[in-house]
């Protein structure tokens, strides 16, 4: 299965984009954040004309998700229990056996924020959910944008960043924790470039001077064989792109 999460900053500007890089890419899965469309809005004939299916949860202006899939989905999820959350940031399904959990994390704005209370506490609660999710799916992958640089080889300028949203100890502890309920962090399975990123701020040339952060994740368990795991930059240096770039990971359905 070769499947992708991508942060597209609005559906609606990025979607001859997204349709160029399915015909290119042919992934099975494209899990998109940030779609910024409302449900009524969304591009099924599109999608269906490049030869995918849509899910979706989404709102005017701000959040949203989608998983586009060459398969059926079943089981879909966009709420969860002890989590009151108007935001559409959470999207399950299954596909072909494998359970798929499209996440759009809070940025959490500012460190010592109500927003970011709001993000740990958010990360706690969707950690919770993910334990029970895997006890019931061994064949899990969680994937999107994260909002978090796990460790400082994901930040170009780590002393910059040190302790700043996105990169504090607390959300870094809060992704070690999801990995702690038994899923790999895909991209670190195998030896990358150095500054390898995933996400580059509009602002100062960010792109071009690869002052980059790696926020955006694909997560697997242990019933999935990780084959490959890369950034595709080359959606970002596309004219009007998404500031963030697609992960993409090559998996192996293996034992549960």
């Amino acid at each position: 299965m070769k499947i992708a999460a991508w942060n597209v900053n609005s559906l609606r500007v990025r979607l001859p984009h997204v349709l160029d890089w399915l015909a290119r890419e042919q992934p099975d899965v494209l899990a998109l954040q940030e779609t910024k469309t409302e449900n009524a809005n969304f591009p099924v004939a599109a999608v269906a004309g490049a030869g995918y299916r849509s899910v979706y949860s989404g709102q005017k202006t701000y959040n949203g998700v989608a998983v586009l899939s060459r398969s059926d989905m079943l089981d879909p999820v966009t709420d969860i229990e002890g989590l009151d959350d108007p935001q559409r940031r959470i999207l399950a399904v299954t596909v072909d056996g494998v359970r798929i959990v499209d996440l759009y994390v809070p940025n959490g704005s500012e460190v010592g924020s109500d927003k970011y209370a709001y993000k740990l506490d958010w990360l706690a609660k969707v950690g919770a959910w993910l334990e029970a999710e895997l006890a019931r799916h061994p064949r899990l992958v969680v994937l999107g944008d994260f909002n978090i640089a796990p460790e400082d080889r994901d930040v170009h300028d780590p002393e910059a960043w040190r302790d700043k949203i996105l990169c504090s100890g607390p959300e870094r502890a809060a992704f070690r924790a999801w990995l702690d309920l038994g899923l790999r962090d895909t991209f670190r399975q195998f030896e990358q470039p150095e500054k390898s990123f995933s996400w580059w701020d509009y602002r100062m040339n960010g792109f071009k001077r690869n002052l980059g952060l790696r926020i955006d994740h694909i997560l697997a368990s242990g019933g999935l064989e990780c084959l490959s795991c890369r950034v595709d930059t080359g959606p970002r240096g596309l004219e009007r792109p998404s500031d963030h770039a697609p992960v993409v990971a090559e998996l192996r359905v293996g034992a549960e």
